[in-house]
């Protein structure tokens, strides 16, 4: 196995090595597509955009959609726009403006109604509950402890039972809802000076980056003026490597296959000094394997004539066969190898590294021979550095400072307050928790008298004898009732104020906020005295707050947004072209001049000649159908034969048996030693081939090629130095042009891309509308509900608990003759 690994290993590196040689001829074939000249302008790199901070995104926020729906019932009007106007002209005071007070009353009606509904609730559920208790205590209203007995009395108590319940349930879910947004406001509220002040970190990145940036395209015109000074202090590589960029085009794939001939000449010497090493190896090993093979089948033959050899005389004619002599013959090989020889001698390396030598002279030669033009282009450039740097003087930057100046210190404010307003929304957290674990406590009771009531009774025992936890159960569900009318007018009357409250603020705030009502309204002529958005900016157009958030929700630049081609005439400031025509008088009146090159003699060309012929000589298949015949000899066959034969002999079977073994051990030597020389030979040979197959027309491209080169050098190298030349300069004056289109794109369509102000201002939105106000509303949304379903959960207790309680007396009736007690119908209870 190891020799077969072995066989493997050589068999893949000599695939390597035919794989690389057919690149080679394949790559020298192949013509290079050339190189890019100059552009007419190097385009700067974009502007880079500062990295923001992440904000809250558009949330809906818990049970929004609910209570946005009844926000909607009770407040359809539009945006009261106008009317607000008119209160800020009059600075709040309108008790005696009749008509103000009016249009404030009908916008605010749906708000009233339910106010109105909510004082009603609060003044009657105390007062209800004084005159039940009232009532009661008087022997009344369930007070006398009597329950008249009918058959209708389970059907009454199952009916109450589930109603119970159901309002039961209704009020848990309430209060549930309660908890979650009780516990929403808390993180909102927590988490609101976080996200604010990123959200104003965000607005203090986008402020600072908007100077930063207009200093980088001004930083970029002087980079680019130093690139041109640097392009003219380097013209020799770069004008000169332009110059060598037109003359590799015939040059470069000339000395390419005179280098790939060289390696083909090399490659074919190695190959023929391996083959020499291999056949001289395979021939000694050959001969011993020979002289064994001739042994062994001689002491067959000796065994197979012994008399006590039966049925042996037909292996006699098998045993002819039995042979290893043989040989592989190359003809026409000592002619190649001194073709290759004459090639090597002649040097074909050097000649690459003379045409190198005088492609790689070019820049230092077109460095000598511009020395004073450059120094006269260099004085034009200072003065398109000084005329680009107007710029930055009209653009007005101070504006945006002030406004970062106001943001830090809003954001100072937010630092120093942010502990109070934490301790503030533990309390409130607190007083929530508090109401909603009173509304548990009703909830509480109402399910242990649910549950303890249908326990206890008994449909046997008499109302005046009913179990203590079924009284225990009447007593829970009375318990509920109580708490309700003792709490709930309270609880409504933070109802009250949180609905006014938050549902204005929604209506008012919130909701003209996220459709873009609010700053329309910001915009009304005169809402804010003295002030005006453009010449607070220090503009000369008129701005409004609407067009700005518009702009900057789709991400436009400051160019736009702030109508700053209003101040700048951005085409006058980048106008470079009166330069370009005196920079281009000096290099015209310049000349480079360069030398020659010869590729290839005339002698070297008939040596390539011969050594494409003698390769083709070569007959490559004879030998390989040498290497198969080898090959194909199996000893192994010959020994199978003999065991079988000795299988059935008696007086040699084990000198039959020793000579098939011998065999066998002859076999794997030539499986071990020969084969793998054969394979290296084979796969030598099959790379020989390959060059022999390619040689002639890859000889025949070359000498094409060196010819097309050598017409072209000595033609066109004096115009080809005048275009690239031109071309040079052309390309230096396309560096400003370039600059020129950048800058007038990257001020008008990347510099303070405004898209972070819109986002401040959905965040903020979000923050204090999704978040906060959102989670106030459905707090006190789910405690209106818990009050509104306390009203019929007090019913429907306070008549089921009386089917629980122990009565003080018992239901009789007199039928003239005797007393009886009403017998009760026996159905389970609950």
């Amino acid at each position: 196995m190891g020799a077969y690994r072995r066989v493997w290993r050589l068999g893949g590196c000599v695939g390597a090595v035919l794989a690389w040689i057919g690149a080679l001829f394949l790559g020298s074939s192949l013509a290079q597509p050339p190189a890019d000249s100059c552009p007419t302008g190097v385009t700067p790199s974009n502007l880079t955009q500062p990295q923001y901070q992440s904000v809250p995104g558009a949330d809906t926020g818990f049970m929004s959609g609910v209570v946005q729906s009844f926000l909607h019932t009770v407040q359809p009007n539009p945006f009261p726009k106008d009317l607000l106007v008119n209160l800020l002209e009059e600075n709040g005071n309108i008790y005696n403006d009749d008509k103000t007070i009016r249009e404030v009353l009908l916008y605010e009606v749906g708000f009233l109604v339910c106010a109105a509904i909510g004082i009603v609730y609060i003044i009657l559920m105390p007062l209800v509950g004084f005159c039940l208790t009232c009532c009661r205590c008087c022997g009344h209203c369930g007070g006398h402890m009597y329950q008249k007995q009918t058959k209708a009395v389970h059907c009454h108590r199952r009916g109450f039972y589930w109603a119970t319940l159901l309002t039961t349930l209704v009020i848990l879910s309430g209060n549930i809802c309660m908890f979650f947004s009780n516990q929403f406001l808390k993180g909102s509220v927590e988490d609101s000076s976080v996200e604010l002040n990123n959200t104003l970190d965000n607005l203090q990145t986008y402020l600072t980056a908007v100077p930063q940036q207009i200093d980088s395209v001004l930083i970029e015109s002087n980079e680019t003026v130093d690139k041109v000074t640097r392009s003219l202090n380097n013209i020799g590589n770069l004008l000169g490597k332009e110059i060598q960029r037109r003359l590799e085009g015939p040059l470069k794939p000339s000395l390419q296959s005179i280098r790939d001939i060289a390696n083909v000449v090399n490659s074919t010497s190695v190959l023929l000094v391996r083959l020499d090493s291999t056949l001289t190896q395979f021939q000694s090993d050959v001969s011993v394997v020979q002289a064994n093979v001739s042994s062994v089948r001689d002491r067959i033959n000796s065994t197979l004539r012994n008399p006590n050899c039966t049925e042996c005389s037909a292996y006699q004619s098998e045993l002819q066969k039995l042979t290893f002599d043989t040989t592989i013959v190359i003809p026409s090989l000592s002619e190649l190898q001194s073709a290759v020889n004459n090639i090597t001698k002649a040097g074909l390396n050097s000649k690459v590294k003379e045409g190198e030598d005088f492609f790689a002279s070019i820049p230092q030669k077109v460095t000598n021979d511009t020395k004073d033009v450059v120094q006269n282009v260099k004085q034009q450039l200072e003065g398109i550095k000084r005329q680009i740097s107007e710029v930055k003087g009209n653009i007005p930057v101070s504006a945006l400072r002030n406004i970062s100046d106001t943001l830090g210190e809003a954001q100072r404010y937010i630092g120093m307050y942010s502990q109070q307003a934490e301790r503030v929304e533990m309390i409130r957290w607190d007083v929530c928790i508090i109401l909603s674990c009173l509304v548990l406590l009703v909830v509480v009771c109402n399910l242990l008298g649910l549950f303890l009531g249908p326990v206890g009774l008994s449909p046997k025992d008499e109302p005046t004898e009913r179990s203590s936890t079924a009284d225990c159960g009447g007593t829970f569900l009375m318990a509920g009732a109580g708490l309700s009318f003792l709490f709930s007018w309270l609880f409504m009357l933070v109802v009250l104020v949180l609905f006014i409250l938050g549902g204005n603020v929604y209506t008012l705030i919130c909701q003209p906020w996220r459709s873009g009502q609010l700053l329309q309204f910001a915009d009304t002529p005169g809402l804010l005295h003295g002030f005006n958005l453009g010449k607070t900016l220090g503009l000369k157009s008129n701005l409004t707050f609407t067009e700005v958030y518009k702009d900057c929700e789709q991400n436009r630049p400051l160019w736009t947004t702030l109508h700053l081609y209003d101040l700048i005439d951005l085409n006058a400031l980048l106008n470079v072209s009166k330069y370009t025509e005196e920079i281009q008088q000096h290099f015209n009146s310049n000349e480079i001049k360069l030398s020659t090159i010869t590729l290839l003699t005339h002698e070297i060309r008939k040596q390539l000649h011969s050594f494409s012929d003698k390769a083709h000589d070569v007959d490559f298949r004879s030998v390989t159908q040498q290497i198969n015949n080898i090959s194909s000899i199996n000893l192994d066959e010959t020994a199978g034969r003999l065991d079988h034969l000795a299988s059935a002999q008696t007086g040699v079977k084990l000198e039959l048996t020793q000579e098939a073994t011998d065999l066998r051990e002859i076999q794997f030597y030539v499986n071990t030693a020969i084969i793998p020389q054969l394979t290296h030979l084979n796969s030598t040979i099959d790379a020989l081939s390959v060059i022999a197959s390619h040689i002639n027309r890859t000889v025949g491209d070359l000498l094409s090629k060196v010819g097309t080169a050598q017409d072209f050098l000595n033609t066109n190298t004096t115009q080809i130095v005048k275009a690239e030349s031109r071309e040079f300069l052309d390309c230096q004056m396309g560096y400003f042009t370039a600059y020129a289109d950048w800058a007038n794109f990257t001020i008008t369509q990347q510099v303070g891309l405004c898209g972070p102000v819109a986002e401040a201002m959905v965040s903020a939105e979000v923050i204090v509308c999704s978040n906060m106000v959102q989670s106030l509303n459905a707090f006190w949304f789910s405690l209106g509900w818990c009050m509104i379903f306390l009203v019929p959960s007090i019913i429907f207790s306070i008549n089921l608990a009386k089917f629980y309680r122990r009565m003080k007396h018992s239901d009789i009736y007199d039928n003239h003759i005797a007393m009886n007690i009403i017998p009760r119908a026996q159905v389970q209870p609950y």
